[in-house]
């Protein structure tokens, strides 16, 4: 049996990685660069930061700040715009996974034509995009190293999931000193959803040798210095060990999958526009619980992974050690129950249940989990996450 595997051209990591951006756009022959950030990241000077060497080397830069949690389609047709009237040869992106995100999917829109909505799915962008040089400020997504992007459709009211190896970024500069300022609680929520990325890739129907490692280092990475970072935000080896995690989980489900936590969040967030980590967090000990007979052996070795499960336990043992380990870190670092989420109205939440349900399993991510679920099951988890 073989196994294609995607990553960046090039990955660097550690402090100080962002400073090798004018080398990186040298190396690759870039002259016009278009950065793709949010507002709050301009705010801080930190673009700004980064363009003052590439002015000095004489390149044209023009930056598009206007990325919003979540981006959605029209984001992405603005910065697309933007792009085009400055003839950008690459795009640099800072920030978190929606500045990644919407990054990709201006790049790619340069060279396909529109809409955006015909390559929702898999494999389906039939040329290459422009270079994409991703700089995350968060220990979150992983985007940085996956050929996925997500993208908010108003008008079909549905996160587009879109998988295509045009979408991975050409280089990633993944440089921890730029997280030292997360707040506790953001860091949180994108620690709890890379933890997942490794969980969701390790237990996955289409895990793989090849993701297998990089999904168990992620696991223990985060196991090892999530709390530290969520109680001392300047330490600096918990920071640097939560961004590696971050981005090794995101080459890890991009070859292999995300699942059913992926696949309930996505709706989550268009109908209560809850951050994609908070989202994840909140449903992954119940989806945990729900999925564990599926796929016994590797849920148990996630929790030894995370030193929850002695190595003598039976599977059974550690696994059920594992559903009470995510449920305790979600209170050891605040995490809301579904209910005490700002935004989410019960009544509107019962009435949504069957659509969200619905799309969970149009977006494909819950087929690929270990226990298949069907829509009526879909919806008694997001009650009992409430």
């Amino acid at each position: 049996m073989s196994y294609l595997f995607n990553a960046p051209q090039t990955i660097i990591h550690g402090a100080g990685a962002s400073r090798e951006l004018l080398p990186q756009l040298t190396r690759i022959g870039a002259r016009r660069v278009f950065f793709v950030t949010d507002p709050f990241i301009e705010s801080t000077g930190l673009v700004q930061a980064l363009a003052a060497p590439l002015h000095q080397a004489g390149l044209a830069v023009a930056v598009f700040s206007a990325v919003q949690p979540d981006p959605t389609v029209q984001t992405v047709l603005d910065g697309l715009a933007e792009l085009t009237k400055h003839d950008a040869d690459v795009v640099v992106a800072v920030g978190g996974g929606s500045s990644i995100d919407a990054a990709k999917a201006i790049a790619v829109l340069r060279t396909n034509e529109g809409p955006l909505h015909k390559y929702m799915g898999y494999h389906k962008i039939p040329n290459a995009g422009l270079p994409v040089i991703a700089i995350p400020t968060t220990a979150g997504t992983g985007s940085e190293a996956t050929k996925v992007t997500v993208i908010t459709d108003t008008e079909l009211n549905v996160k587009m999931m879109i998988l295509d190896a045009h979408l991975m970024p050409a280089i990633a500069l993944v440089d921890y000193e730029l997280t030292l300022s997360m707040p506790p609680a953001l860091t949180a929520h994108v620690g709890v959803d890379t933890l997942t990325h490794g969980m969701e890739a390790y237990v996955s129907q289409k895990a793989n040798v090849l993701s297998d490692p990089l999904a168990l280092s992620c696991i223990e990475l985060v196991s090892k210095h999530l709390q530290t970072a969520w109680q001392e935000p300047t330490h600096r080896e918990a920071r640097e060990g939560m961004s590696l995690a971050a981005c090794l989980g995101g080459l890890a489900f991009t070859n292999s999958s995300v699942c059913l936590v992926h696949g309930m969040s996505r709706p989550l967030g268009v109908q209560f526009h809850l951050p994609h980590g908070l989202s994840n967090a909140v449903l992954l000990p119940t989806v945990t619980q729900f999925s564990v007979s599926g796929a016994l052996e590797r849920y148990a070795m996630i929790a030894r992974a995370m030193d929850i499960a002695q190595v003598d336990e039976s599977d059974e043992a550690a696994s059920a050690a594992l559903v009470a380990g995510l449920e305790r870190q979600n209170r050891s670092l605040k995490i809301p129950r579904l209910r005490d989420c700002v935004g989410v109205d019960q009544s509107t939440f019962e009435q949504v249940l069957e659509k969200m349900a619905a799309d969970a399993l149009a977006s494909g991510s819950p087929q690929n989990n270990p226990t298949v679920p069907t829509a009526n099951q879909i919806v008694a988890l997001y009650r009992q996450a409430w």
